[in-house]
């Protein structure tokens, strides 16, 4: 969304929405629905997303808005008073790393991994494995990682698990070098972290653990020191989820410990701030301080190519959101709001997924701070509703579930109730599946 500072409001359409139409933003999101479920164009459009275009925090909406919004009212984007050109496309479309809507639903509704280029369901033996099958897998992560900082893991789980089955299957029964049986290791170690990162996201822990298990064994085996560097991480992050706080800081500082001689300032950074996780879980004010201290110093050395290519996530956008967790786990409810509001800004179009769980941490920290506030907790919970069900993962819809606890008990500030009844309904309509 555009920032709230420069957003210019739409007039036109509320007009439209109020004059012609007579609905509420409730009953018109519940109309844009319907329109697109009759145009074959599922959405997920709540009374969050129509005051976002009528206050002109979305200068212009996303094509399948644009085509079922015309269809609904017969009128060009000009004529119901969108922006509309270059400038606006940028705004509504975000950055050149972001999919095309529809390549973006098409992948949504493709559950059978196709997408990502490795074949499925064959069973062939003494296949020769080459260059070729190890860019394959090392593709199919890439293209794994894109789609779920989008999407999140729910589309893409499945095809995750048999582009892995695939990647197992050429190394059980493939003939090749030691050289390539070394990289192939390598990339269906970096696979099975995928697929546990995933499997984590979408609320299976065991099976992440266990993939995360298989991946530090083919490090080890490949004698790749990023691939079990980034393991490690992964077991620490797995921890810290799971309540063990000390189990947490020992993967993280055994990352740390490989990582020393990869030569990359941010990957390090990242391991220190896993490792402030598990601190602030057992209450350790001052470890936890001292090792965001370290992440953010190493992290202001910026990037350099030792870098590794899954490291993108980790954005300044990242940084501040990892480091709002750590404060909220501390108790640090005002801090935490703010480092959580500064991570959705920095975030800016890229990584829906995390912008959703960030806004989502804005809203509970409103909730649950010493002096309460409400309204801005429900303000933030609503725009987290705008990313559903296109965002689906497993860590969200609990952190939005757990937000709508929290505000409960102020279900008499219209706010509150506006939301609550939203989530309801989005509940309701399917937006937890």
């Amino acid at each position: 969304m555009a920032d709230r500072h420069s957003a210019v409001p739409n007039p036109v359409l509320r007009q439209v929405r109020v004059d012609e139409w007579q609905m509420s933003r409730m009953e018109f999101a519940a109309a844009v629905r319907e329109a697109g479920e009759e145009m074959g164009e599922p959405v997920g459009c709540r009374a969050r997303l129509v005051a976002a275009w009528e206050d002109g925090e979305v200068g212009c909406p996303r094509a399948v808005y644009r085509r079922i919004l015309t269809r609904m009212t017969g009128r060009s984007m000009a004529q119901l008073g969108f922006r509309t050109g270059q400038s606006a496309a940028v705004v509504a479309c975000g950055s050149a790393r972001k999919s095309d809507p529809m390549e973006r639903r098409d992948f949504l509704l493709d559950g059978a991994g196709v997408a990502l280029g490795l074949p499925v369901g064959t069973d062939e033996k003494n296949r020769r494995i080459g260059a070729s099958q190890v860019r394959a897998v090392t593709k199919a992560v890439d293209t794994l990682y894109a789609k779920d900082h989008d999407h999140g893991s729910a589309p893409v789980r499945q095809a995750a698990s048999a582009a892995l089955h695939t990647a197992y299957r050429w190394l059980q029964t493939g003939t090749y070098s030691s050289k390539t049986e070394t990289r192939l290791r390598s990339a269906v170690g970096a696979l099975s972290i995928a697929a546990g990162w995933l499997s984590y996201d979408s609320g299976r822990p065991s099976d992440a653990h266990s993939l995360y298990g298989e991946a530090l064994a083919a490090a080890r085996m490949a004698d790749d020191p990023e691939l079990e560097a980034h393991a490690f991480g992964c077991l620490s992050l797995l921890a810290k989820a799971q309540g063990r706080p000390r189990e947490a800081v020992a993967a993280a500082q055994g990352a740390q410990t490989v990582a020393r001689g990869l030569g990359s300032p941010r990957l390090l950074s990242l391991f220190h701030m896993r490792e402030a996780g598990g601190w602030a879980l057992m209450g350790d004010t001052t470890a936890t301080d001292q090792a965001i201290v370290h992440a953010h110093h190493l992290y202001a050395k910026g990037p350099c190519e030792n870098d590794p290519s899954w490291l993108d996530f980790y954005a300044p956008g990242e940084l501040a959101g990892l480091e709002c967790l750590a404060r909220a786990d501390l108790g640090q409810h005002e801090r935490a709001a703010a480092g959580a509001e500064q991570a959705v800004l920095l975030h800016g179009e890229a990584f829906a997924r995390n912008r959703a769980l960030y806004t989502a941490d804005v809203a509970i920290q409103h909730a649950v701070r010493e002096r309460p506030e409400p309204e801005q907790a429900a303000d933030a919970a609503g725009r987290v509703l705008a990313f559903l069900p296109e965002v689906r993962s497993d860590r969200l819809l609990q952190a939005l579930h757990n937000v709508a606890g929290a505000l409960q008990r102020h279900h008499r500030v219209p706010a509150v109730a506006d939301f609550i009844e939203e989530y309801h309904t989005t509940a309701t309509a399917g937006g937890r599946a």
